[in-house]
């Protein structure tokens, strides 16, 4: 057991000879929020595509609550406790709330395939443990009464909602948040910082997440990482980082 969920060691991706990220070490503690923010193209959601499999490290290591993860592809990573969501919501728009839910329980499942093929009474049995066990989860979120509705019909914010349910399906350790008030009202905004917070505390979670909205990031998180250009421009406690004139500078351009 390691002091830290996530700790990144000279974490970096090169694509030919453009370096989209580099020398990126985060050590986030268990139950923090996170931030990792920087301008567009700072190289935010590369570090969350290595930290889910979808790209392969060209150097350095990462570590899951001091376990090793480098080199594993996206099933496994999820597997050993890393879930995330996405910055444009990737939710199966025509199948139900709860469905989608279950979706994200596919890995525990407790049936053989013989089991599942012939509809065998363990079958049944572990459809149902699993089912009551996503409406839970739909009630946290306050979207039980929704849960045969069409994930399309959902307004924008129980979205949002749905998108973060799913991904605790997997039964993370740690929850990677891309962007999630992007395309949000204040109010829902609001709503969302309220929810992330209560995940964090109800589910003895930690999280981290890439979030342009400043009010956002500096009202949550307890720390942040700020990338420029792939690398590290700044790094610590949400006031000291946010008025840092080099970060100013990144967000702002020269006057």
């Amino acid at each position: 057991m390691s002091e830290y969920m996530l700790e990144t060691r000279g974490l970096g991706i090169s694509f030919g000879g453009l370096k989209a990220a580099q020398d990126v070490n985060l050590k986030i503690k268990k139950n923090e929020l996170y931030g990792l923010i920087g301008p567009n193209g700072a190289g935010k959601t590369t570090v969350f595509n290595l930290l889910t499999g979808v790209y392969k490290p060209t150097t350095g290591t990462f570590y899951l609550d001091g376990e090793e993860l480098t080199g594993k592809n996206s099933i496994e990573i999820n597997k050993k406790g890393i879930a995330r969501t996405f910055q444009n919501i990737r939710l199966f728009s025509n199948m139900s709330v709860i469905d989608n839910v279950l979706v994200g329980m596919g890995n525990q499942s407790s049936c053989n395939i013989f089991e599942s093929i012939f509809r065998l009474p363990r079958y049944w049995k572990t459809e149902r443990q699993l089912r009551e066990k996503a409406r839970e989860l739909l009630r946290v979120f306050d979207l039980d009464d929704e849960r045969r509705t069409l994930a399309s019909n959902l307004p924008y914010g129980k979205q949002r909602k749905l998108e973060i349910a799913r991904a605790l399906a997997t039964n993370p350790k740690l929850l990677l948040l891309d962007e999630p008030a992007a395309g949000m009202n204040p109010q829902e905004t609001a709503e969302l910082t309220d929810t992330i917070r209560f995940v964090r505390d109800h589910f003895d979670m930690t999280v981290l997440l890439i979030e342009h909205d400043m009010s956002l990031v500096s009202g949550l998180c307890d720390r942040l990482t700020v990338l420029n250009f792939g690398t590290t421009l700044a790094q610590g406690d949400v006031d000291e980082v946010l008025s840092n004139p080099e970060v100013v500078k990144a967000y702002l351009g020269d006057d």
